[in-house]
């Protein structure tokens, strides 16, 4: 029995002669062993969209060809000695060149949770936090036919914040309280000593850093730079003596928004002072008010250069 060939209805003109720019499926969802030297391997469930751009003499995509390209990556995959996952991307989207002939560009996104093990602070109980990782990468081809890539690994991690602003109205309301009845030097030493209320906000820190194709950035240090930004990271488990030390820490370290998007830029030029002054990247901080209906938002979008002419000046 002879196989039907069925027509390519996605290579016919199409009615209005109209480019797209990006054209693909979403919500893939694929399982996802990495490998790391030494250690055991991370599991993740990540969730991933594929595009490529569309020209206006095509009617379609293939569209089967972009979850087709994710499962051949991800196969491919399980004989890497070790991999992250903004490779995999920078792969897919090489791949997806590769399939879609009359594309010249390709766009993925990967998000999945990432679990870190920790000890609570105090009681040292074992508990599993969950963070969000991010890997992009947009692959480009040029009239020589030439694929350039650009791939960007990023996280999202919750914490806590206490509000500065609250907290000082309260320090002084709480000062001229104490003189009506303590000398000043007192007061002093009983305002150094003591922990002073605010509000506080469950805090959503995220950066997502562009590095070249051949460099690799360990996600678990972007998670630590986003916990170190804001008042004190929190913890799923926690005894009494945790509650205290994570209350108390936090209410000695208040910060803004602004703060915290300030705190993961020192950060990053810290960490990554041999990253080129070319690359980009986006720092996000959401608050979510406790006194308010609202929700407080800070970013900063800037190249690494610009950021360190910026802080450093012309050093």
């Amino acid at each position: 029995m002879s196989i039907c060939e069925f027509p390519d209805t996605q290579d016919k003109q199409p009615d209005m002669p109209l480019s797209l720019t990006k054209v693909g499926v979403t919500g893939v969802k694929k399982l996802l062993k990495i490998k790391r030297d030494e250690k055991r391997p991370i599991i993740l469930l990540p969730t991933f969209d594929a595009y490529v751009d569309l020209p206006s003499t095509q009617k379609g995509v293939h569209m089967s060809r972009n979850p087709e390209a994710i499962s051949e990556i991800i196969d491919e995959a399980v004989n890497e000695p070790e991999i992250h996952i903004e490779t995999l991307c920078a792969h897919l989207v090489k791949r997806l060149l590769e399939k879609h002939e009359y594309a010249t560009r390709a766009e993925t996104e990967a998000r999945g949770e990432y679990i870190i093990n920790k000890l609570s602070p105090v009681s040292n109980k074992k508990t599993q936090e969950t963070t969000q990782i991010i890997a992009r990468a947009v692959a480009t081809k040029d009239d020589n036919g030439d694929i350039h890539v650009q791939k960007m690994i990023g996280a999202e991690v919750i914490g806590m914040t206490v509000c500065p602003c609250a907290q000082e109205s309260i320090i002084k309301d709480s000062k001229e309280k104490l003189l009506e009845f303590l000398d000043e030097e007192t007061v002093e030493k009983v305002i150094d000593s003591v922990t002073f209320a605010s509000h506080n906000q469950r805090g959503r820190g995220s950066i997502l850093l562009e590095v070249s194709e051949n460099q690799d950035v360990n996600v678990e240090d972007l998670i630590n730079i986003i916990q170190d930004s804001m008042s004190s990271p929190v913890c799923e488990l926690l005894k009494r003596p945790d509650e205290n030390r994570i209350v108390t820490n936090a209410h000695k370290n208040p910060v803004f928004v602004e703060d915290c998007v300030r705190n993961m830029t020192s950060g990053i030029l810290e960490k990554y002072s041999n990253l080129p002054d070319s690359s980009m990247v986006t720092i996000k901080q959401v608050n979510e008010e406790s006194i308010h209906q609202h929700n407080a938002f800070a970013q900063k979008n800037a190249s690494l250069g610009q950021l360190r002419k910026e802080i450093y000046g012309d050093e």
